[in-house]
């Protein structure tokens, strides 16, 4: 009777410990890019207006991130919408100017109300920030940039995102607003991961 007890005492602290849990685990874990660094994934879509406001923490994180973080920006793709700005983001990746014109994206979308949803509407913009009409059209069309949709196309299913703003820890750990209670409180919880993750290397 106290063995079965004391098993029902620790299959209640289990269960307890799992809801506590200010993260999701990612099953099966996914391979990273570099293992002799923490990867932290970002899963955005440039239409969503929360991964817009989450923008301004995301910056402040990246200037104070530790030097073994390898933070990658993956744009997830639910529809043929979502596909276009992927793309885009993709284009301007390979163009040299994914930087530069992230910010301007999120601030089209969001505060101008531009939709961008077309590959004329996409030139429109990215002549507006100084890219060349022809080498947009270039990239836009490329083998690579199309290989790039193709594979982000896949991305959210193998790391079981269903919504953004999500970000994935070193292929193991989901984190999202929900998860974290809060979309401030992300940032706390994912440094912690890294912490965790730093001292197994």
């Amino acid at each position: 009777m106290l063995k079965k007890l004391l098993f029902l005492g620790l299959m209640c602290f289990a269960l307890r410990a799992v809801a506590d849990q200010d993260y999701e685990l990612v099953t099966p874990v996914q391979p990273v890019q570099n293992a002799d660094k923490v990867e932290v994934i970002e899963f955005f879509w440039y239409g969503c207006p929360h991964c817009y406001h989450l923008e301004p923490s995301v910056a402040a994180w990246l200037k104070t991130k530790p030097a073994n973080v390898d933070f990658i920006r993956q744009p997830a793709i639910f529809s043929e919408l979502w596909g276009r700005h992927a793309k885009a983001f993709f284009t301007a990746e390979a163009l040299g100017v994914g930087d530069k014109l992230h910010a301007g994206f999120f601030d089209a979308i969001q505060n101008k109300n531009q939709k961008l949803a077309t590959e004329d509407d996409l030139a429109k913009f990215f002549v507006a920030q100084g890219v060349k009409s022809d080498d947009f059209h270039a990239a836009y069309n490329s083998f690579g940039v199309d290989a790039k949709v193709r594979q982000a196309e896949t991305m959210a299913a193998r790391y079981g995102i269903t919504g953004v703003p999500a970000f994935v820890v070193n292929g193991k750990y989901r984190v999202t607003a929900k998860s974290a209670q809060s979309q401030d409180n992300m940032f706390a919880v994912i440094n912690r991961l890294i912490q965790q993750e730093s001292a197994k290397k």
